[in-house]
């Protein structure tokens, strides 16, 4: 399907006062704060065809059409199309004829929301490590306030892939009575400890670099090579080795200055280098730790205030949630076993879900590139027709 070409500005919601502060799990109080986001399609009469949609980790409001525009610098030439430009749109997988559809720049985000990078009222220069940490739960919270602004009482759906999965969620454990349909692709219901140690070793690569300065180095240099060598760690977990060697073939980039002694004679190697390299130019070190330690800490059962699954999902159950989940069977970021561990949850708890495994030599990037494996389903689901 061809590229979407509509033009989409962000636009930006603003909440939050010393009366009525921001107060975050783990502690932190923001007085205001301004939430960047983008919509596509148009609410009907009573507002029930609203779609809230929840980005990736480096993900943004800027899921779909053409922003050239941007918010801040780190609005690169390669973001200015769509994040899931294939799937949102007329006739696509969220069909905007048919829908309304609203996604918000996580608060701790580098992409118009407030984040560490933002000036803060109480000096005028950027928060940097005075910039609280966040949560899934603060993300949903915020979200909610959002909706309140434009008056939407109850979400047709709430539909997140990867970490934003983690937020539909929540969304759905908090709000149960705010959403009808909860769509997850490739997300989970508790972080393994295997995925905190990945995050662990991005974190260290951050806060280690010569340049972080406890994550106040706006003035005095970014620390481009932590934050590069976090993605590089990322990055293997998000493609499928197949797919990686057929992507390095031909992106291939030349020695750089990064390493004085060794010489990168290996073109995956290269490659690797490459993309570390390029997503430095468009996201945030600071951001990046805000919503690693996010993903990292994640547990529904903790997030949903409950005392365990069942407790947790019984809110589902009443409130006639339907739950469509995606695997992706050869993601190495959030493994098949994750989303089944949910879905057994949920059976556990006789939610209505359906549970589809997508084949693809992809990785977890297919539900990036590869809107055919996964629309048919969220189609019928959105349209209310079985698709078992």
């Amino acid at each position: 399907m061809p590229s979407n070409t509509d033009t989409v500005e962000t636009r930006f919601f603003e909440t939050g006062s010393p009366d009525d502060p921001i107060l975050l799990r783990e502690g932190g109080r923001l007085d205001h704060v301004r939430i960047a986001y983008e919509t596509w399609g148009t609410p009907n009469a009573d507002k029930s065809n609203v779609i809230l949609l929840f980005h990736a980790l480096s993900g943004s409001q800027h899921a779909a059409g053409v922003n050239a525009t941007g918010t801040s610098g780190f609005w690169q030439p390669e973001i200015h199309e769509g994040w899931w430009d294939n799937f949102i749109g007329p006739g696509r997988g969220i069909d905007t004829d048919h829908y309304h559809v609203i996604c918000l720049n996580y608060l701790g985000g580098c992409y118009g929301s407030t984040g560490p990078s933002s000036p803060d009222p109480s000096t005028g220069t950027a928060f940097g490590s005075k910039f609280p940490h966040v949560s899934v739960s603060d993300q949903v919270q915020i979200a909610a306030r959002l909706l309140d602004h434009f008056g939407i009482d109850q979400l047709h759906a709430v539909v997140g892939p990867s970490v934003g999965g983690l937020c539909a969620l929540t969304f759905a454990n908090l709000f149960p009575e705010r959403v009808r349909n909860i769509i997850s692709i490739g997300s989970g219901f508790k972080t393994t400890v295997l995925n905190r140690l990945i995050l662990f070793e991005q974190i260290l690569a951050i806060e280690n670099d010569p340049y972080f300065n406890g994550g106040d180095y706006y003035d005095n240099g970014h620390p481009n090579l932590g934050l590069a060598l976090a993605r590089m760690i990322s990055h293997k977990t998000f493609v499928h080795l197949d797919a990686f060697e057929r992507r390095a073939r031909r992106d291939v980039v030349k020695q750089s200055d990064t390493l004085a002694w060794y010489e990168v004679r290996d073109q995956f190697q290269s490659y690797m280098l490459h993309q570390g390299q390029k997503f430095v130019k468009r996201f945030d070190a600071n951001t990046y730790l805000r919503i690693s330690d996010m993903w990292s800490r994640y547990d529904a059962v903790r997030e949903g205030d409950a005392e365990d699954s069942a407790d947790l999902l019984e809110r589902s159950r009443k409130a006639g949630h339907k739950f469509l989940i995606f695997s992706i069977d050869s993601d190495f970021c959030f493994y098949p076993e994750e989303q089944a561990e949910l879905v057994t949850h949920l059976e556990k708890a006789k939610v209505d879900c359906v549970y589809v495994t997508t084949h693809s030599d992809k990785g977890h990037d297919s539900f990036l590139i590869e809107p055919e494996l996964y629309a048919p389903h969220v189609a019928y689901l959105l349209r209310g027709e079985s698709i078992r």
